[in-house]
């Protein structure tokens, strides 16, 4: 075993270390905001989330565990320590969440490898074929660079560019702290295609498909992806852009999902989430700038809200206790619908034009930015003491 001193190591917009104990802290506490809020009514039993180790997937495998006591398998791709470097924070959020659920009597697995693969696929149904035979919630969220192809074997790699033409704007060097310009060259037609592999639909209904024929779908199963749209001032490198692309083909997999499931009376989705800081986010030009200010506001205004009080949200207001999905003119459900109000979106825009490096703190919660974007890794939990060794190589049962 392994014991050292672990601090944050910063390069870009990744943390290149994780905290064990303060992984498993920051998993705890979302775990308490669960217990705190009201059971979830008719909720999931048995629940398969494929992108599970960290964000908005972790978040719904412990709603969906601490919320509606549900069985959770989780699937990840996550780097166990080795060498003297840590794991990954996705397998320190892992192997906390499994041993709390233990803890409560709660059935939770998971497999670690790459969830596009056919063989993952096969290896997670056998599994689930004697551990978990009949699945009411599916949640599809992996958020990965590259893909694989299982059946022709070419590996594709997503870019987070403009379309049609360059777009130049406000941005955050978050390494610098320095307001500056990013002109971003628009994404080539082979480009576009590679991304929408990689972060379409594709899968997903490849994973659906693959657990309806080994008869692993229960009468009434869900099954939910995650997307954002955002304001239109992050629209050309988002929603205009080659991710947004590649969002419109999930759009298209959740509606022959959907179809797919309602031969068991269930159903398929979008939620359309808030802005949050996720590894994800932090890597695309112009969204940590917006979301500093974005943060600011909603936090004056009280309703500012991460992961899983999202997540919370979704299960307890539309997927459960109501069980009344509130879907809008394409068929996608939101719950960015607080970030996306009048009064915030107008307070925004106002600061925008006006933010610079010199009054960065003022007009945005940048702290809070960079808090949250360490707490991914362990860091800055209450009650941890960073300067304390401790064991880097934990097991995942």
């Amino acid at each position: 075993m392994a014991k050292q001193v672990v601090s944050p190591r910063v390069r870009g917009f990744v943390c290149i270390t994780a905290h064990p104990e303060g992984c498993a802290a920051h998993v705890r506490e979302q775990i308490a905001y669960v217990k705190s809020r009201p059971a979830i009514k008719n909720g999931p039993k048995n629940v398969l989330v494929i992108g599970a180790s960290t964000g908005y997937g972790l978040a719904s495998r412990i709603s969906a565990a601490f919320g509606a006591g549900a069985n959770t398998f989780g699937v990840y791709f996550e780097r166990p320590a080795a060498n003297g470097k840590t794991a990954s924070a996705g397998w320190y959020n892992t192997a906390a969440f499994e041993a709390e659920a233990r803890k409560a009597g709660l059935y939770a697995a998971s497999a670690n490898g790459d969830a596009f693969s056919s063989a993952m696929k096969t290896a997670v149904i056998e599994r689930l074929k004697k551990e978990m035979p009949q699945i009411d919630l599916v949640v599809y969220s992996l958020a990965a660079p590259r893909r694989t192809d299982p059946v022709s074997g070419e590996t594709y790699s997503s870019v987070l560019k403009p379309v049609g033409s360059p777009y130049t704007s406000k941005n955050l060097n978050t390494d610098k702290k320095v307001v500056d310009e990013v002109t971003m060259q628009p994404a080539t037609d082979a480009e576009i295609a590679a991304t929408v592999k990689v972060m379409g639909g594709e899968d997903w209904k490849l994973w659906m498909d693959a657990l309806e024929e080994a008869g692993l779908l229960a009468q009434g199963c869900q099954s939910v992806a995650y997307s954002y749209v955002g304001p239109q001032l992050t629209w050309p490198i988002y929603k205009d852009g080659s991710i947004g692309q590649a969002k419109k083909d999930l759009y298209a997999a959740a509606k022959a999902i959907d179809a797919q499931l309602k031969t068991l009376r269930g159903r398929a989705f979008v939620s359309v989430n808030k802005a949050v800081v996720t590894q994800a986010s932090s890597a695309i030009p112009v969204v940590p700038l917006y979301i500093s200010i974005l943060f600011k506001i909603m936090k004056a205004k009280g309703i500012h809200e991460d992961c899983i009080e999202q997540i919370q949200r979704l299960f307890e207001d539309q997927m459960y206790n109501s069980g009344m999905l509130k879907y809008d003119d394409v068929g996608l459900v939101h719950i960015d619908d607080w970030e996306m109000r009048e009064d915030v979106q107008k307070e925004v825009f106002e600061i925008w034009p006006k933010i610079n490096t010199e009054n960065l703190e003022e007009l945005s919660d940048f702290a809070g930015y960079q808090s949250g974007f360490l707490k991914l890794f362990g860091f800055g939990l209450p009650g941890v003491d960073y300067s304390a060794e401790v064991e880097t190589e934990v097991p995942i049962a």
